[in-house]
Order: C-alpha cells, then sequence, then structure tokens
C-alpha cells in the first residue's frame, strides 16, 4: 500500500488556499497548486463549527479513502491538494458515494485525471 502524503504545517496550508485554483462541488471545496515535488499531497480542514468530533473524523476518513482510490495511477503526480468541507451540508447528509461522486466530479474539472475511462463504477481501476 503506498503512503498518502499530507500538509501538516499552516504555512502549507496558507500556501495552497492563497495562490492554489478553487473548484467546488455538493460536499466538497477544493483547492489545488503545483509543488515542485514528484509527489501528491493533500489536506483536509472541517470547521469545528460544522459538526462534533465523531462526524469530522468520520467525513475525514471518507476523504481520505476516495482519495487514495483516485491516487491510485489515475491523477497526475506534483500538486498539493486541500479539501474543506462545505459548510452549509451535514456531514449527516454524505455517505461514501456522494463523496465520491463529488471528488471525481471535481478531479474532471480539474484535467488533473489521466485516465478517465479507466475507472469503473465501483472505483475499481481497470
Amino acid at each position: 500500500m503506498r503512503k498518502l502524503y499530507t500538509l501538516k504545517k499552516n504555512y502549507e496550508f496558507k500556501r495552497v488556499l492563497n495562490k492554489g485554483q478553487y473548484y467546488y462541488g455538493k460536499y466538497i471545496q477544493f483547492f489545488i497548486i503545483k509543488n515542485k515535488k514528484n509527489i501528491n499531497r493533500m489536506g483536509i480542514a472541517i470547521s469545528s463549527k460544522i459538526a462534533g468530533s465523531v462526524e469530522r473524523n468520520r467525513i475525514k476518513r471518507l476523504i481520505r479513502e476516495n482519495y487514495r482510490l483516485f491516487v491510485r495511477n489515475n491523477i497526475l503526480k506534483g500538486y498539493d491538494f486541500v479539501f474543506i468541507w462545505n459548510k452549509n451540508k451535514s456531514p449527516k447528509e454524505a455517505n461514501y458515494y456522494e463523496i465520491r461522486n463529488d471528488l471525481e466530479n471535481i478531479f474532471k474539472r480539474t484535467g488533473i485525471l489521466i485516465n478517465e475511462k479507466s475507472i469503473d463504477k465501483n472505483n475499481n481501476c481497470i
């Protein structure tokens, strides 16, 4: 299993949020910027005002798992991503499949998907 590289420092998040391109979906706001590395790094931010810790951590797990499945040979390398939960949506409304569809639509709009036809309905590579 490949390691997921994450953004950890505040200045890393700020760089992506201030200088990156913005895309949005039904549940997720997405920021992307090129980095000078040959890896993708991701960060997830969910406000504590949206929900309690249990719901926030559940959403983070769902986003992380969907991202992990997309990373497997489907996304160009060399980008930093930040996923922000839409404050108008309750975490209880979302499930795995809705988040997957949201991320897939966002990644298609950004143009970083390598091979869109290689993703089947079960999100497995063909």
